[in-house]
């Protein structure tokens, strides 16, 4: 139970990784190369995520998703798709957001689930949820500008 959890916080990594790494690759428009920055530095901060919870899924004795075609059909979350509008910076920073809501919402859960039950999970999913915190307040403060 707990590694298809893992598993579906894995498959949501990756598919906000290929997210935030699109949207830095095709961001335009006035004061892209700040967002484009913003993006990339998520991005790889996201696929750091899923490398922690492969890490963690073998341990526990699973097997990551393998099948890229599985990833958001396993996902707690359908894949959002990034506007079409590559100068949207404010569609931009929502989308973000919302994605990065999703996930602490995730993080959340399972570190109730482990909390006090398994010490190597509550700290790996509580590390993962504090880097999410922090992307989803660096967003909203982006957006109140």
């Amino acid at each position: 139970d707990l590694v298809k959890d893992l598993n579906k916080a894995y498959a949501d990594e990756w598919l906000a990784f290929y997210l935030y790494w699109y949207m830095a690759q095709t961001v335009s428009g006035r004061g892209y190369e700040d967002m484009q920055e913003y993006l990339e530095k998520i991005a790889k901060d996201e696929l750091e995520h899923a490398q922690e919870l492969a890490d963690l899924i073998t341990k526990l004795g699973g097997m990551p998703i393998a099948n890229p075609m599985e990833l958001e059909k396993n996902a707690n979350y359908p894949y959002m798709m990034p506007p079409k509008n590559t100068a949207d910076i404010n569609r931009i920073i929502r989308i973000v957001t919302e994605a990065e809501a999703g996930a602490i919402d995730v993080y959340n859960k399972l570190a109730k689930k482990t909390m006090g039950k398994d010490n190597v999970t509550y700290q790996l999913v509580t590390h993962i949820l504090s880097e999410e915190v922090t992307h989803e307040e660096m967003f909203e403060n982006l957006l109140e500008r």
